[in-house]
């Protein structure tokens, strides 16, 4: 009997992508999650998988095509043994709208003011406790990942099942005031930039669309405060050097390995920072688990990777781990399950230069880590000025978690960690 092969939902917020090659043709018989082609998405490259062993019979798509989460791609003859009974773990969201979105600069659209006719309500209601709301695992992960209540959003799907959009839309109406009794501040259109000369219009990529949202959410929901300290890494950085000169190109230090171990270990001491608010009960969840995401430029926009479990490894698995997970987002190679579940973060600019900046938490996270670019400064030792080498650290947090003192202890702990560098330790741990 014909089965229908349709495009899984594969992560968080991603509602289509685009189709970048063919595994099979018509007739090929195919194992049982062989993959069939292969889709870029917002975040990553990702496999589509036969949910059957059986012979395709059928190709909807070609190369270059976007196509949409629950759109069907392809069509199979399972065979009688061992052939699934769905293509689809559960129902898929509403299939967002296709468009182009490749060049990743920003265009300067005419902003119109958001209206709450075109927006899903709110509920007014809550839902019971233990009572799942509407929406998939995948929706529901999405609207942690931004600090929002799913149960107070409004669905418009099916019998009000909610989408990773209806989410999106909500969190537009809460910075709007639409949600909080306010009325939505004015929009003011652009002006007709043609007017004074030559333009060009691009559209935002896919991974610079949820950042600007991810970020604006976080700007306009968490009171945010910076805490600025600088590192003497003179020591640390000599050890770096004399250690790389004989370690193998894969497993060279970087400082930002050697700071992601610092950090866990400052976690550990003040785990305030490796939380994340819950408002909708009133408490605070404090993470058992440290596991550090690290900013990676790219060509397609910032991306953020996440490594598991550094309190757990040493400097040098870490390192390792580092280099190799950065290759991979450059290249697109990762998940997106590979950036998921970061509870704090770590964005390194001293590459590129710069004296000090103001990074944004990326909420539901309550803190995230600047570093700008070492550079040698006299420092007074008691007789004399001498030449160190000394590292902004720029720490934004939450305040509605973390005091001001305790911004200010964490910071001071990772300088004073940094310039000990005998007391990190160069092994996993037991």
């Amino acid at each position: 009997m014909k089965q229908d092969i349709r495009v899984p939902e594969v992560s968080d917020g991603v509602v289509k992508g685009t189709v970048i090659g063919l595994s099979v043709a018509v007739g090929d018989r195919v194992e049982f999650d062989q993959t069939l082609l292969e889709m870029e998405t917002d975040k990553a490259v990702v496999a589509v998988p036969s949910p059957f062993t059986g012979t395709i019979t059928a190709i909807l798509i070609d190369e270059g095509d976007e196509v949409a989460i629950g759109q069907v791609v392809m069509a199979g003859e399972p065979e009688e043994a061992g052939a699934a009974t769905s293509t689809e773990l559960e129902s898929p969201p509403e299939p967002a709208p296709v468009r182009a979105e490749k060049v990743s600069r920003v265009p300067a659209p005419t902003v119109a003011p958001i209206s709450a006719k075109t927006l899903p309500p709110p509920r007014t209601d809550s839902t019971p406790p233990g009572e799942v709301a509407p929406a998939s695992p995948i929706v529901r992960r999405f609207a942690r990942e931004l600090g929002v209540d799913i149960h107070v959003v409004g669905g418009t799907g099916p019998g009000g099942r909610i989408s990773d959009q209806d989410v999106r839309e909500f969190v537009k109406r809460v910075m709007a005031g639409a949600d909080t009794g306010r009325s939505p501040a004015a929009s003011r259109p652009l002006p007709d930039f043609a007017r004074w000369g030559e333009i060009e219009r691009q559209p935002l990529s896919g991974v610079r669309k949820i950042t600007a949202e991810a970020m604006a959410y976080a700007w306009a929901t968490a009171p945010r405060v910076t805490q600025d300290d600088k590192a003497d890494i003179t020591g640390i950085e000599a050890f770096r050097k004399e250690f790389n000169s004989k370690a193998t190109p894969e497993g060279k230090l970087t400082m930002t390995a050697i700071l992601v171990r610092v950090a866990a270990e400052a976690l550990l001491q003040f785990p305030q920072l490796n939380s994340s608010l819950d408002l909708a009960n009133n408490e605070l969840i404090l993470k058992s688990y440290i596991h550090v995401g690290v900013a990676v430029d790219t060509p397609a926009g910032l991306l953020v990777p996440v490594l598991r479990d550094v309190d757990r490894k040493g400097i040098v698995t870490l390192a390792i781990e580092l280099n190799q997970i950065a290759a991979k987002t450059r290249e697109r190679r990762i998940s997106p399950a590979d950036m998921e579940g970061g509870s704090f973060t770590i964005s390194n600019l001293g590459g590129i230069g710069g004296t000090g900046f103001t990074p944004i938490v990326y909420a539901p996270q309550v803190a995230i880590l600047g570093v700008s670019r070492a550079e040698m400064e006299p420092v007074w030792d008691g007789g004399e000025f001498v030449p160190r080498l000394r590292m902004p650290l720029s720490l934004s947090y939450d305040h509605r978690v973390v005091d001001g003192a305790d911004g200010a202890r964490f910071l001071r702990w990772m300088c004073t960690a940094l310039e000990q560098p005998l007391n990190l330790v160069m092994e996993d741990p037991a």
